[in-house]
Formats: C-alpha cells, structure tokens, sequence
C-alpha cells in the first residue's frame, strides 16, 4: 500500500511540472492538421487522377 500513495505522491508531483497548451495554441494546430490533411487528401486525388489517365491512355 505505501508503494502505491508513493506513486500516486509522485505521478500528483510530475504533473505539476507539466505546461499545458492553451486554448488559443490548440485551435492553431488543430486548424493547422485540418489544412495539411485537406492539402495531403487534394495530393494524393490529383496522383490517383493522373495516374488514371495515363492507364486509360495506355490500354
């Protein structure tokens, strides 16, 4: 039992040091992953449609 209110004291302690984005921040790179998903998502349909083209030309 003590080992676990040692850890318990220990896990209360780390966390205490630990700094958490704000608000504001994470917005930012929320918004931030959205656009390099759609940017990513546009670049890999513009590959597949290029790709598609060049089968339909070669069969």
């Amino acid at each position: 039992m003590k080992k676990v209110s040692e850890f318990v004291k220990e896990v209360k302690s780390e966390m205490t040091k630990v700094t958490w984005a704000t608000r504001k921040e994470t917005m930012t790179t929320t918004l931030a992953v959205f656009v390099m998903v759609f940017i990513a998502a546009l670049f890999f349909l513009l590959i597949d449609w290029i790709f598609s083209s060049l089968i339909k030309v070669i069969l």
